[in-house]
């Protein structure tokens, strides 16, 4: 019985704490996972306590004894934006009680750019940047000089553009939603909207005197004193700059030089219409009102004087370094209209306006949260250079608040959404996205009228090879628009799960190349997009050229052989689209049998084991045209299967297409020709060089025939018209024989 008992204790001992965890976990008690306090006390190191997250507002308050340190929170509580795998990306955000960012902490993503090809080290690289930055602060994705006050520039990942948009997308708008919730400082004011019906026709003078248009002066004492330094050692500082000064002034400045400008502002809140309609005038600002989207705002700055609110290289449409707007503790990012044709011509106001250098309108997107009817600060941002090694910045304020007569009090809503990420990024990429547009018109209208082009067999020639070169370094090399077996089952697993587009077109060139493929499969089968539009099909070609040119002798592999090693690509597809559906980043791993983001995505940039593999695929290619489309190709799999639908066979045949003629069998580098002169459109890729064989009369055996019939028949027409016709002996003549 005592060793009963030593028995049993330890056993009661450990059941106790097992059954304590079982309790609290099925009764929903809050239990920090081991796993986040770890990442959460390296994003707060001087945390003490971690409470587990909150009930009323997904977020871990962490303390340093008794003092709230700031919130760490997990992304996906918040924010359910889609990566480009279609899985959001799950962050670990941290946020002083001051905005502050403590850090950024990946748990959990399926982006296969770092996954299987850049690795996992840039994005976490790319999140390690917002450590120490503050909220109050724009932050930028890309390159650029930040002025003091001004936005914060990150550095972006190549080859990954799309993903770090969504982080950074991610980061921002989640903890903009902790600080308003949690953070003091950063609650919003009651709503204010201007009063529509609120309007007197105001000259310019009036607006000023009302307080409606705004005056900053920026002296020049109060810049130097900002500085600690005399604007004299700014050889870029203009200081004689024309002002069109009255007398007295021109007398005061002489008197005191520190009361020369050095900026001076005019800003006008132009969403109330009596500030608006009198500053524009009736139809621009009907214009202006009409192009805004819903709750978005709009601000007119004008400046004079040596420093201009933007610099003189300031490319219209963007975020301005010099001018930044703070709400509350908040930055609220001013962008460029690109409204005014001329920014320094008065003529896009009424009469009367004050002289300036410098005019733009800026807008303020709706989900800012911008209170017009509350005091804001306008910040300049000086940025100015002693030497070339040195320079020295500033920033300063002006308070900016307009009279409550121009505003009613509405209920706080929640804030309009922002634009769709997916057309922020189709905007950015107008240009790309134009050029393939174009090109793939192009390509679609060849096909269309292939059989009257296949008669140039030398036009065919060139465009063929220019529109691969295009195809290469364009396509694929410049938009990164090298299409996978990983956007198959992309797709398929989006419609398993519930299909959503907007996870397709955060990638504007897949989509479209995909939109334009899909459609092609019906038309042309699997053809135009493996012979024309993939980029690394392009590349195969090219090194088949080169094999050619350097005479290297082609494996030729034997007909049966080859119908049975065509077969291999189908199970691979069937296989990894069937692991997708078990898991999605073994499925991905294994995706790696498409060389496609070593050589076109990564450009070759990569661990040795996938370049080895890559160029190995390549030098095979040396010797079998196009190894890798014929034999282990997955997506060609897939689009051959998906071709089988198509509704027209383009490419003409003949009679004597296998018998006896079989030219365009041979020169069939993908040997898709039947002996018989059938076509095969599961492996055909449609380089069109059979149809203008056939349509050549010096390379068709029916034109070649047909020609050597027709000189027959002319010589023998030619002998009898040179021997003339033969006489008949009359009835009653005999002949004479000599």
């Amino acid at each position: 019985m005592p060793n009963q008992d030593r028995t049993t204790r330890p056993r009661a001992q450990l059941l106790l704490p097992l059954l304590l965890g079982l309790w609290l976990l099925l009764s929903g008690s809050p239990v920090l996972a081991m796993e986040y306090q770890a990442i959460i006390e390296q994003l707060f190191p001087k945390a003490t306590r971690i409470e587990p997250k909150q009930q009323d507002y997904p977020v871990y308050p962490v303390y340093q004894l008794n003092e709230l340190l700031g919130y760490a929170y997990e992304s996906t509580d918040l924010s359910d934006l889609p990566g480009f795998a279609g899985k959001p990306i799950k962050l670990m955000i941290g946020l002083d009680t001051s905005g502050r960012f403590q850090g950024v902490k990946v748990l959990d993503h399926h982006e296969p750019v770092f996954l299987h090809g850049l690795g996992q080290q840039p994005l976490f690289d790319f999140v390690d940047q917002y450590q120490g930055q503050s909220l109050t602060d724009p932050i930028v994705i890309g390159e650029g000089n930040r002025e003091d006050g001004g936005p914060v520039y990150i550095d972006g990942v190549t080859k990954a553009t799309v993903s770090v948009v969504i982080v950074n997308d991610t980061v921002l708008a989640t903890a903009l939603q902790v600080a308003r919730n949690r953070l003091e400082g950063f609650a919003q004011a009651p709503a204010a909207r201007p009063k529509t019906d609120l309007f007197e026709p105001l000259s310019v003078e009036e607006l000023i005197q009302r307080g409606y248009l705004q005056h900053w002066r920026l002296d020049r004492a109060e810049v130097e004193q900002g500085l600690g330094q005399s604007l004299d050692n700014y050889d870029a500082i203009d200081l004689e700059h024309d002002l069109n000064l009255t007398p007295e002034q021109q007398q005061r400045i002489e008197q005191d030089p520190g009361l020369a400008i050095f900026s001076e502002l005019w800003v006008a809140y132009l969403n109330a219409p009596i500030i608006g309609r009198n500053l524009l005038g009736e139809q621009s600002y009907r214009q202006l009102i009409q192009s805004l989207k819903k709750d978005e705002q709009v601000f007119a700055v004008l400046s004079r004087g040596p420093f201009g609110h933007v610099k003189e290289n300031f490319k219209p449409g963007t975020v301005p370094g010099r001018l930044s707007l703070q709400q509350q503790g908040l930055a609220i990012e001013l962008r460029d209209l690109n409204a005014l044709e001329d920014s320094s011509d008065p003529g896009a106001f009424v009469e009367g306006i004050p002289e300036f250098d410098q005019a733009h309108l800026f807008r303020i997107k709706g989900h800012a949260g911008f209170n017009p009817g509350a005091e804001s600060q306008l910040v300049l941002n000086v940025d100015l250079a002693r030497n070339h090694l040195i320079s020295d910045q500033g920033s300063f304020s002006y308070s900016h608040q307009l009279p409550n007569e121009l505003f009613e009090q509405v209920e706080v809503e929640v804030p309009a959404a922002p634009l769709p990420l997916w057309m922020q990024i189709w905007k950015d990429r107008t240009t790309t996205i134009a050029i393939l547009l174009l090109g793939l018109g192009l390509l679609s209208w060849v096909f269309v009228r292939q059989r009257r082009y296949s008669h140039q067999s030398r036009f065919m020639h060139y465009f063929r090879w220019s529109y691969l070169w295009f195809t290469l370094l364009f396509i694929g090399f410049y938009a990164q628009g090298q299409l996978s077996v990983v956007n198959i089952y992309t797709l398929l697993l989006a419609l398993w799960d519930g299909f959503d587009i907007k996870l397709f077109l955060l990638d504007p060139v897949i989509f479209i190349l995909w939109s334009h493929t899909f459609i092609s499969l019906f038309l042309w089968g699997r053809g135009l997009f493996c012979g024309w539009l993939c980029p690394f099909g392009a590349l195969q070609e090219m090194v088949a050229w080169v094999a050619a040119k350097l005479k290297i002798k082609q494996w030729k592999i034997p007909e049966p052989l080859h119908r049975r090693l065509i077969l291999i690509k189908y199970p691979l597809l069937a296989g990894l689209v069937a692991t997708a559906f078990g898991s999605l980043t073994l499925a991905e791993q294994l995706a790696e049998v498409e060389p496609f983001k070593t050589s076109i995505t990564l450009v070759f940039v990569r661990h040795w084991p996938f370049v080895l593999y890559a160029v190995l695929l390549l030098a095979v290619g040396l010797v079998v045209h196009k190894f890798y489309c014929r034999y282990l190709c997955p997506l060609g799999a897939g689009l051959a299967v998906l071709g089988r639908l198509r509704l027209f066979n383009w490419l003409d045949r003949i009679e004597q297409c296998g018998s006896p003629c079989q030219l365009c069998k041979r020169r069939c580098g993908i040997n898709a020709i039947h002996q018989d002169g059938r076509i095969d459109y599961d492996e055909c890729i449609q380089c069109l060089e059979c149809v203008v064989i056939l349509n050549d009369s010096k390379q068709c055996v029916a034109s070649l025939q047909q020609a050597k019939k027709q000189r027959r028949r002319n010589q023998s027409l030619a002998v009898e018209i040179t021997s003339g016709p033969v006489s008949e002996p009359q009835p009653g003549i005999k002949p004479v024989v000599g």
